[in-house]
């Protein structure tokens, strides 16, 4: 991951940042393995909330442009002889506030994102969808669909 923060800083031509590459990568981790809030890591860090939010959010995007799509992952998967793909979906929990009202899951009474996941038969993950808010359609909309 730092290897990824460093090639983007030469790309962009950024010549100095508080935190080093390394470190942001250690950040993001930090961040994203443990579940700590971006207050909690600023203080571990000795930098401010801002500089953790920028930071992590832009690692987060490097290493999201670097995954593959979903056609290839598919193509890939084929050439390995996998025989069929799972595909699986699941609400991952959020603190977002009442007026998110696309981020609100009327099935689970809370709010969150919807993450779809496709595997292997084996297990091995080979794919997921980047946060898409609950499903949107109206009830009445449904048999207008069926036709």
């Amino acid at each position: 991951m730092a290897g990824v923060i460093r090639v983007h800083r030469r790309k962009v031509r950024v010549r100095w940042r508080r935190v080093t590459a390394g470190r942001q990568a250690l950040m993001t981790l930090a961040y994203l393995h443990k579940g700590e809030t971006y207050a909690c890591v600023a203080v571990g860090f000795e930098v401010s909330v801002s500089t953790v939010f920028r930071r992590v959010n832009e690692t987060i995007s490097l290493v999201a442009a670097r995954a593959p799509g979903l056609v290839k992952v598919l193509r890939r998967a084929k050439r390995r002889g996998v025989p069929y793909v799972i595909l699986d979906g699941t609400l991952i929990h959020g603190d977002r506030v009442a007026v998110d009202r696309p981020y609100y899951s009327g099935k689970h009474r809370t709010h969150g994102v919807n993450v779809q996941a496709i595997t292997a038969p084996d297990g091995d993950l080979l794919w997921t969808s980047g946060a898409l808010p609950r499903l949107t359609r109206r009830y009445g909309q449904e048999s207008e669909l069926r036709g």
